[in-house]
């Protein structure tokens, strides 16, 4: 899969890549920054999720990662939230359409043709950081931040052969059960709720898609986050895991907000959760 780099930056000891390629999935160009360590490899892959309104620059300019991913040699991908450009449908609402593709496979139109994140992520985005760098992909894992939380949550249940890893900041944890994931799932996916369960973390993991997969999944959220209650709803997650046993590592932080000057606060301790699992013999 052909690729091409906008920009590159020197950054720490390794390199930081601006990218962009055609996506099969989306049918449209898409774009994805890439921090890569200096030498050969293969490197292990975390993969950033980012929340609504992002682009690939959110994360890549705002969460201060680099200097922990170069000290534990891990390749980290932050891709765009949804497909962009002319003919590509939107909604003036910051919760629905460009910026808010809710990493689904869209059904119902005028979505169909180019929201396609699930298939994005889990198919396209692997094929061209495979090809493009020096990475080891039988030691990935993923994370992400509130829509993206929910995104690395939800297809690291639906596809443990590519993650071997997952953590979440402030994650929309069942979707199915608050108003910006029952808003985009209804435009996404069509009114028969029957359809939503398999993009729901609380939903998938008590129907036992963590078993024997994830050791343990990490969450961070913050006590002063705006969306907490309405939203977030982390302790949906909780009671899930409990139901079946899965080890869940919740973390609430008084003061804290929704915002990445929380992000940038614990993204070293997420790397290094990952690089334990990611860089065991």
């Amino acid at each position: 899969m052909s690729i091409e780099f906008i920009e590159s930056h020197r950054c720490f000891s390794g390199a930081l890549h601006f990218c962009r390629h055609q996506s099969e999935a989306t049918g449209t160009p898409m774009r994805f920054s890439a921090y890569v360590p200096d030498g050969e490899g293969p490197f292990p892959v975390v993969t950033f999720l980012s929340g609504l309104t992002c682009t690939e620059e959110n994360f890549t300019v705002k969460a201060g990662a680099y200097r922990r991913a170069s000290a534990l040699n891990l390749v980290v991908i932050a891709p765009d939230t949804s497909p962009r450009g002319e003919g590509v449908a939107n909604d003036p609402a910051y919760d629905l359409g460009q910026g808010a593709g809710f990493y689904v496979d869209a059904t119902e139109a005028p979505w169909a043709p180019h929201f396609r994140m699930e298939s994005y992520i889990a198919k396209d985005l692997q094929q061209v950081v495979a090809e493009n760098f020096p990475v080891d992909m039988k030691r990935q894992g993923i994370t992400g931040h509130s829509m993206g939380g929910h995104g690395a949550l939800t297809l690291a249940l639906k596809y443990p052969d590519l993650f071997r890893s997952v953590s979440a900041f402030a994650p929309i944890v069942s979707p199915t059960r608050c108003p910006w994931g029952e808003k985009a799932f209804n435009a996404y996916l069509g009114a028969d709720r029957e359809t939503w369960k398999a993009h729901d973390a609380t939903l998938l993991i008590e129907a036992g898609a963590a078993k024997g997969h994830y050791e343990t999944i990490l969450v961070d959220q913050g006590g002063a986050d705006n969306f907490l209650e309405a939203q977030l709803k982390p302790e949906l997650l909780e009671e899930a895991c409990a139901k079946v046993g899965q080890k869940l590592v919740l973390r609430m932080h008084p003061g804290h907000d929704h915002s990445y000057y929380f992000i940038q606060t614990f993204i070293d301790d997420h790397l290094a959760f990952h690089a334990a699992t990611l860089l065991a013999a």
